[in-house]
């Protein structure tokens, strides 16, 4: 066999890499957690180990890029290390967790491991699904907004998948392992950011690459809510940062059910802007916050989940309550604020601690 007939057999035996088509850039580097943020899980939910990001699935929650995508086409090869684990990758994602919620407003592509078994409602093949607000119309789907595989594809644990993932102008296909399966359309958002599930379960995922596509003008309304500064106060695992007893870590939840004194973070702020979600049976708002009033009784439905949102400066405080506004106060004061506790009270749950400090 001479030269050129070999290297045309070893070409057409050995597979191509979709990202050899060129374009792409690594999402991932293999070494560190440079462009992605850890939302709301706890230091050690997510690891770099020889090369791969390593997820414990403890607490329920997010690790995503720290910038937005657009038009994209994403590769990356996952694998769960127990059967019957659940993860997920979200795509045109908001910066922050959903009311009530561990995970964000966006489009997520179930990531299932195969003994967790098929169903009318799910599989485990590469299920396509609008989450928590966001909108995807289904191809193949059976009813609802869920788009279902045509063929199943996935491999079991401790086996390899590759997704490719192509996301443009709001239309999103999935690839498993070679062969395209699932496909929604007119995706609502369109613009924003890539998340990794964190979902009960050890999972990895490793060769994670992506390749920009030229823009097609997402508009504001069709853009996720951005990141402004947030950080989370609790990680999900433990009360690491507060004081308190009789508090109780539920994952991703906080409990103050058995409580009888309130939970107190370690940390003091003096201007800030907070944003905490709480359900409780009572009609007072469970917070005492740095430099301000107790809240009391303020308008929001009783054992459903609610968001508060509080900004204090020298001079001003504004208060609402699921998006509403239920407080304004505006005036002359002897600055600069004190630095003050932070305070849970007893009896409700809560969820979602998010502050962010801000200047005098």
């Amino acid at each position: 066999m001479n030269r050129l007939a070999w290297l045309l057999l070893v070409s057409f035996l050995i597979p191509h890499s979709p990202a050899a088509e060129g374009g792409f850039k690594l999402l991932f580097n293999g070494k560190n957690f440079d462009g992605w943020h850890n939302v709301n899980c706890g230091p050690k939910t997510w690891t770099v180990k020889d090369g791969m990001i390593h997820c414990t699935g403890k607490p329920i929650g997010e690790l995503r890029t720290t910038r937005m995508y657009e038009n994209f086409i994403l590769e990356v090869e996952w694998r769960h290390l127990k059967p019957r684990g659940n993860a997920g990758i979200f795509v045109w994602a908001d910066a922050y967790p959903a009311k009530g919620q561990p995970f964000h407003r966006g489009v997520e592509v179930q990531v299932l491991e195969n003994a967790y078994g098929n169903t009318r409602r799910f599989t485990t093949h590469g299920d396509i699904f609008p989450i928590h607000g966001a909108r995807m119309i289904p191809i193949n789907g059976r009813g609802g907004s869920r788009a279902f595989p045509a063929e199943n594809r996935s491999k079991p644990s401790p086996e390899w998948n590759h997704y490719r993932v192509v996301c443009n102008n709001g239309d999103i296909s999935l690839a498993v392992n070679g062969k395209v399966v699932t496909q929604g359309k007119a995706s609502w958002p369109r613009k924003g950011y890539i998340c990794l599930e964190s979902e009960g379960s050890p999972v990895q995922f490793r060769n994670m690459k992506l390749k920009e596509l030229p823009s097609t003008g997402a508009k504001a309304e069709e853009t996720a809510h951005a990141f402004d500064g947030f950080r989370s106060l609790y990680t999900g695992v433990d009360l690491s940062g507060w004081q308190g007893e009789g508090w109780q870590s539920n994952d991703w939840r906080l409990s103050g059910a058995k409580a009888e004194a309130p939970l107190v973070c370690r940390e003091k702020f003096a201007s800030y802007s907070f944003f905490a979600d709480w359900r409780s049976k009572e009609k007072t708002v469970p917070f005492n916050l740095p430099n301000l009033r107790k809240l009391g009784a303020l308008d929001h439905p009783v054992g459903k989940w609610n968001r508060i949102q509080v900004t204090r400066v020298l001079g001003s405080t504004t208060v609402e309550i699921n998006g509403k506004s239920v407080l304004l106060e505006m005036g002359l004061e002897i600055g600069p604020l004190k630095s003050a506790v932070l305070e849970l009270l007893p009896g409700a749950e809560f969820a979602n601690i998010f502050v962010k400090e801000l200047s005098p």
